[in-house]
């Protein structure tokens, strides 16, 4: 035949496969090879190699004894017809029809190669009334068979054995169990049907006394680990187009790790898998039910399964790519075919989801109480987009960041729908209010709840951390900075500083809307007053617009449990300093961080504040020597300074953080 770059043919594969794939081909190649003969007593046996190499390997923590070493080598022999002349021409022409009623498109035999360093062959058959023993190998450069030999031979047993040589990745499981277990999975279809009687599969391991009969799996009684639980059809239509599937469902009791998955199905062979939880979220985790013990009697023990719906039918028969691991319909929305790969999911989704109804809705009941509590507890801002939320879309034990993902698509959602609305009815010079702009009124209070209280929360967060700067700190408390800086930034002003950039209200909430604020920083430009202030003293001096008739506010802070300013030869009494700073701003001294005069006038309004820790030594001082009078809560102590129309308030850093956690509440 013409040259045939195989090397070529094996690289361009492109189909989702696996260690796996090749296996089934050469089990699924002896089971028709068996239907060829019509013999009733088929067998078809596997045998593992593991590498012979000795390894170092510690002690498995799970099973108790040494890890087993790598799988190198599987052989598959089978009792079918062989290669005979018209199988072997047929398996020595790409795109053979010999088994085209079967699915076959003569593509499957470089799946071997793609996986396995060499592939031989081992046949012996019977023709032309005699028996013969043929050998060849799988070509790796231009030709599909190499080293070919037939000989006549005397009578023996029909006989053939493929030998798949040197694993290329040594990924396969290195279980028998396991592996028996996923071959199982592969081929189910040819073990559920009730019109078929599949061939005895055996898997066993060279040199050792391991053998698995995988049709025992559904067959044995005593075998529980597969049960079929639903075999329905369904219908799908698209115009003119009809098509019925069938579905079986499968409870599969040893989950490994492994996924509930729905597998589309083509000639009796699993093609694609696709986890179910991309349809229904609930289906994430393993399901389990309680079943009698069989080691202790009146014991229920909890057994783990997952699920496994195949789907079966003509559409996928006659779809399935040349490489039989994957459809030529595309995933999603096909312009060329009437059903893609999810409409197909889809509805085999929604009806495995009934049989499973109970469970499903209990796993929902408990996502969405999962994220109730998180947004009770952790983003209570977000409550109200609750009933917008997508749960379908949500999978199961979502993390909180995730929960947090989708409350925002909900919000900016909303907010995009509710700007899109406005503007039409902002620029339609009719719009009246109707029902429908009631409903977006609400859509954006919605939005403003939500706001207000993400703003309310945040500002708690910021009151935890103020009231830590009020604690000791490696012994002793945290100098005026730390605390100063919680509330407006060091050395700036509101026009370096923006609105949220600050926690002014921590002091009073009108602080908010200040136009002028400056924070430890020479008001005159120079550096006369700063000196005195750099290290302890900080002062904030704002008013709500440069109007003489609006008043000037000045702070000054004192380090927690501070209180030497008190003392005869202090310079830093506060009471001096804001009496001063008066002074100077009503002498036209100071001007705005603009370079603007502080419009000032006789009836001016000032207010002082002093916050520090109203030790005995300040108490005393206040009483004694600044005749200021206490107030009600005996947290503070205020005084009216007539001459300059000042009003001065001395209060402690547990009253100012007290005051602002009642008004954030």
């Amino acid at each position: 035949m013409s040259q045939l770059n195989i090397k070529g043919v094996i690289e361009n594969i492109k189909t989702r496969s696996s260690v796996y794939t090749p296996i089934i081909e050469a089990v699924v190649n002896s089971i028709e090879s068996i239907e060829s003969s019509g013999r009733s007593d088929g067998q078809v046996t596997l045998t593992i190699k593991r590498d012979t190499q000795e390894v170092l390997q510690l002690e498995d923590k799970f099973e108790g004894e040494k890890a087993l070493k790598a799988i190198s080598s599987i052989e598959i022999k089978d009792n079918g017809i062989g290669f005979n002349q018209q199988n072997r021409d047929s398996f020595d022409t790409l795109y053979g029809d010999l088994k085209i009623e079967k699915g076959g498109k003569g593509f499957g035999r470089f799946m071997f190669l793609r996986y396995f360093e060499t592939v031989n062959i081992k046949s012996t058959f019977w023709e032309n009334n005699s028996y013969f023993l043929r050998t060849f190998s799988f070509g790796t450069e231009n030709k599909i068979i190499e080293n070919e030999e037939k000989e006549n031979i005397k009578e023996t047993n029909l006989e053939t054995v493929i030998f798949l040589n040197n694993l290329k990745e040594k990924n396969l499981d290195k279980q028998i169990e396991t592996i028996a277990r996923r071959i199982v999975e592969k081929l189910l279809i040819y073990f559920i049907n009730d019109k078929y009687k599949c061939p005895r599969i055996i898997l066993k391991e060279e040199g050792t006394t391991n053998e698995i009969i995988l049709n025992d799996y559904l067959s044995n009684p005593n075998q529980e680990e597969i049960q079929l639980i639903s075999d329905k059809t369904f219908e799908l239509t698209n115009g003119s187009e009809i098509d019925k599937f069938q579905i079986k469902i499968f409870k599969m009791y040893f989950p490994h790790g492994q996924r509930s998955k729905i597998s589309l199905t083509a000639h009796n062979r699993e093609v694609t898998e696709t986890p179910l939880y991309d349809y229904i979220p609930e289906f994430e985790d393993d399901f389990f039910e309680e079943v009698d013990s069989k080691s202790e009697k009146d014991r229920k023990i909890k057994k783990d399964f997952r699920i496994k719906t195949y789907v079966l039918g003509a559409y996928l028969d006659d779809n399935v790519s040349l490489e039989r691991g994957d459809f030529r319909f595309s995933t999603e929305k096909d312009l060329f075919f009437p059903f893609s790969q999810r409409d197909i999911e889809l509805k085999a989704a929604e009806l495995t989801g009934k049989e499973f109804g109970s469970d499903i809705k209990m796993r929902k009941d408990k996502k969405r109480r999962q994220i109730e509590n998180y947004i009770s507890e952790n983003v209570p801002w977000y409550k109200e987009y609750l009933k917008e939320l997508d749960f379908k879309s949500i999978p199961y034990n979502p993390s909180n960041e995730l929960i947090e993902t989708e409350l925002q698509k909900v919000k900016l959602r909303q907010e995009r729908e509710a700007k899109t609305e406005i503007e039409k009815i902002t620029n339609d010079p009719t719009a009246q209010i109707t029902e429908s702009v009631r409903k977006l009124i609400d859509k954006i209070s919605i939005a403003g709840k939500s706001e207000l209280t993400h703003y309310v929360a945040l500002r708690k967060v910021v009151l935890e951390l103020f009231k830590k700067s009020l604690e000791i700190s490696d012994g002793s408390y945290n100098l005026e900075s730390a605390v100063h800086d919680i509330i407006f930034p060091l050395r700036s002003d509101s026009d370096e500083t923006t609105y949220s950039d600050h926690n002014l209200w921590i002091l009073d909430e009108k602080l908010n809307f200040t136009e002028f604020i400056s924070s430890d920083k020479p008001l005159n430009g120079g550096t006369s007053e700063r000196i005195d202030l750099l290290i302890f003293d900080r002062k904030i001096a704002f008013r709500s617009e440069n109007d003489a008739s609006n008043p000037i506010t000045i702070f000054e802070f004192k380090r927690p449990q501070r209180d030497d300013f008190v003392n005869p030869s202090s310079k830093e009494d506060p009471v001096q300093q804001i009496i001063r700073y008066v002074n100077s701003i009503k002498k036209g001294e100071f001007k705005t961080p603009k370079g603007r005069d502080i419009h000032v006038g006789g009836n001016t309004p000032f207010y002082g504040f002093v916050v520090c820790d109203l030790t005995s030594k300040v108490v005393d001082w206040l009483h004694d020597e600044k005749n200021f009078k206490p107030m009600p809560d005996g947290q503070g102590w205020f005084y009216w300074h007539d001459s300059n129309n000042l009003y001065i308030e001395v209060i402690s850093w547990d009253k100012l953080l007290k005051d602002a956690e009642m008004r954030n509440r």
